[in-house]
């Protein structure tokens, strides 16, 4: 478990907490991080772009000119692309940009992002955003006191701080987001990450992968599920003595009809010799 020290709003150390090794020491990985900020900038382009193809842009359909005889090139429409102002061919039109990422990646782009913040030193846990009042001028002193060095800041709390929320929206630089819409791309973008305690601790727990995939990779069953084993003998059925089954009985071969006698034939008598 990496311990990291928590301050307070005037700066000095009340304390410290054990964030999960599996959140905030993991190796980073650049391709993850580049694939979640392409994906948020891709999420984000409006798509409104248009251009006017032959048949929107403005102009009379009659042929100019006659086919022949005139020793110029032939031409058809005003409105064709390779005349000035004319139609735009394979331009832009309005689409959408965003698509799916995985999930499991978007995970681990978070956490190699929270991974490089705590690396750099860059990662401060404050005990509690208790602001006395919502004026921009005594917050960015607060911000002075944690750490002035710094030009942009990215603040995670947990919402329903309204003095936080109203001090620190006119400031330049400065972000607040919620632990459940933290992305990388924000964590990148700015130079400084300020969590509160309740938030570092619900980050630790909420990102950490879960122990049935960890059991997986390693080459073991979960424990989580696995029941105690216990290995019962059965003694075999007695067999029983198979009867046999008893042949068919031939087919009995059908009796060949008798065939009837047959006639014979009347002798003919001989003819009488004419004389």
């Amino acid at each position: 478990m990496a311990s990291v020290d928590v301050v307070n709003l005037e700066g000095k150390t009340v304390g410290q907490v054990e964030l999960s090794d599996a959140v905030f020491a993991v190796a980073v990985k650049p391709h993850l991080l580049h694939e979640a900020v392409r994906w948020q900038l891709a999420g984000e382009r409006a798509g409104t772009h248009s251009t006017k193809r032959r048949g929107e842009v403005s102009g009379s359909g009659r042929k100019l000119w006659k086919q022949k005889g005139t020793g110029r090139a032939r031409v058809g429409s005003i409105r064709s692309p390779i005349w000035r102002k004319g139609g735009i061919v394979h331009g832009p039109k309005p689409r959408d940009y965003s698509y799916r990422l995985p999930r499991k990646v978007l995970l681990g782009a978070l956490r190699s992002a929270l991974t490089a913040k705590l690396e750099e030193q860059k990662l401060t846990v404050v005990e509690d955003w208790a602001l006395e009042s919502h004026r921009t001028k005594i917050f960015r002193e607060t911000l002075g006191k944690l750490n002035g060095q710094s030009q942009s800041f990215l603040i995670v709390e947990k919402p329903g701080n309204r003095n936080l929320e109203l001090a620190s929206r006119n400031l330049h630089g400065t972000k607040m987001v919620a632990p459940q819409e933290l992305r990388p791309y924000d964590l990148l973008l700015h130079d400084r990450l300020l969590v509160s305690k309740d938030a570092a601790l619900r980050l630790s727990e909420s990102l950490e992968p879960h122990k049935r995939g960890e059991a997986r990779a390693e080459g073991r069953s979960d424990t989580r599920t696995a029941a105690p084993s216990q290995t019962v003998q059965i003694e075999p059925a007695p067999k029983k003595p198979v009867k046999k089954a008893a042949k068919p009985a031939a087919k009995a071969k059908p009796a060949k009809a008798e065939k009837a006698p047959a006639k014979k034939k009347k002798a003919k008598a001989p003819k009488a010799k004419k004389d």
